[in-house]
C-alpha cells in the first residue's frame, strides 16, 4: 500500500479521467481533477474540481498554483484531457488542426512546465502522459490525432531524461482499445470531401460524418482496469519502464506498427539486418 499522495488529473470529468479520479480517491489520495465547464464528478473530502481549458498556458500554471496552495504539493501528474479527429490531411481545416495540437500536445506541455519546478522543489514526483497505440503507428482519417501523440512522445520522452536527475520519473502510458467514449462524444470531425467517401467506408463501414453523439467504442479494455494497472505502474517506483502498455490488444498493435516501420527501413540496402 502506498502512502496517500496528491494527484491532479486533466480531463476528469469522464472515460479514463474519471476513472482514473475514482480509483486515486479510492486508494486514499487526494486528487485535484480538472474539467472544461459543467461536470458530474460526486462531492469527496478529498476531491478538488478546478475548470481548466489545458489550451491556455497562463490557466495551467494558476490551477497548478491554486493546487499547491490548497494541498501544499503535487506528487503525481496525469495528462488525459484529449480527444480524437476524423479527417484525411487533405480535409482537415486550420481550426481543426490548431484545435487538436493546442489541446493534444501543447495542453500536456502547458501542465509539465508549470509542475516540473513544484515536483523538483519537493525532491520528485511523476509526470504520467496518456499517449496511444496511436503513436507508434498511423491510420488513415486519424493522422493529425496520431500527429499529436508521436509529438507528445517526442517531447516526453526527452523530458523523461531532463528531469530524472531531480527524481521525476516521466511515464508514457499506451492504451490500446478502451471501452469509453472516444469514438463518441470525444470525437471530432473534418468536413468530409467525397473524394474520401469510399476510403472511409472501407475503415469505418460508413462514409457518412459525425457519427451518432452515442456512438460508444464496441468492446475494449474497461477504463476501471485500465486506471487500476495506471495506478499500479505509479505505485511501484521500480518499473522504471518510460512506455507503458495497456490493454490485451496493446503489444500485438504496437509490434505490428513497428514491424512495418522495419519493413520500411529494411528498403535501404544500408540498413542493418
Amino acid at each position: 500500500m502506498t502512502s496517500a499522495q496528491t494527484w491532479i488529473i486533466t480531463g476528469a470529468n469522464r472515460g479514463l479521467g474519471r476513472a482514473l479520479t475514482e480509483a486515486a480517491l479510492d486508494r486514499g489520495h487526494a486528487v485535484v481533477a480538472t474539467v472544461r465547464n459543467a461536470h458530474s464528478l460526486p462531492a469527496h473530502d478529498r476531491l478538488t474540481v478546478i475548470d481548466l481549458d489545458v489550451r491556455d498556458r497562463r490557466a495551467t500554471r494558476d490551477a497548478i498554483a491554486r493546487a499547491v496552495d490548497e494541498l501544499g504539493r503535487i506528487d503525481v501528474l496525469v495528462n488525459n484531457a484529449g480527444y480524437g479527429l476524423i479527417g484525411a490531411a487533405e480535409e482537415v481545416s486550420e481550426e481543426d488542426a490548431r484545435a487538436i495540437i493546442d489541446t493534444n500536445l501543447l495542453g500536456p506541455l502547458w501542465l509539465s512546465q508549470a509542475v516540473i519546478p513544484i515536483m523538483r522543489g519537493h525532491g520528485g514526483g511523476h509526470i504520467v502522459q496518456i499517449s496511444s497505440v496511436g503513436a507508434v503507428g498511423t491510420m488513415p482519417m486519424l493522422g493529425l490525432y496520431n500527429a499529436t501523440k508521436w509529438g507528445l512522445e517526442a517531447f516526453s520522452e526527452a523530458m523523461a531524461a531532463e528531469v530524472e536527475r531531480f527524481g521525476i520519473r516521466v511515464s508514457l502510458i499506451e492504451p490500446g482499445q478502451l471501452a469509453t467514449e472516444w469514438a463518441g462524444s470525444s470525437m471530432r470531425f473534418s468536413a468530409p470531401s467525397p473524394t474520401y467517401d469510399a476510403q472511409r467506408v472501407e475503415i469505418f463501414g460508413t462514409a457518412d460524418v459525425p457519427w451518432p453523439p452515442n456512438a460508444d467504442s464496441a468492446g475494449g479494455t474497461s477504463t476501471e482496469e485500465a486506471a487500476a494497472a495506471i495506478l499500479e505502474h505509479v505505485a511501484r517506483s521500480e518499473d522504471q519502464r518510460l512506455r507503458v502498455l495497456v490493454g490485451d490488444d496493446a503489444p500485438e498493435q504496437v509490434h505490428a506498427a513497428w514491424e512495418r516501420r522495419r519493413l520500411d527501413y529494411a528498403r535501404d540496402p544500408r540498413f542493418p539486418g
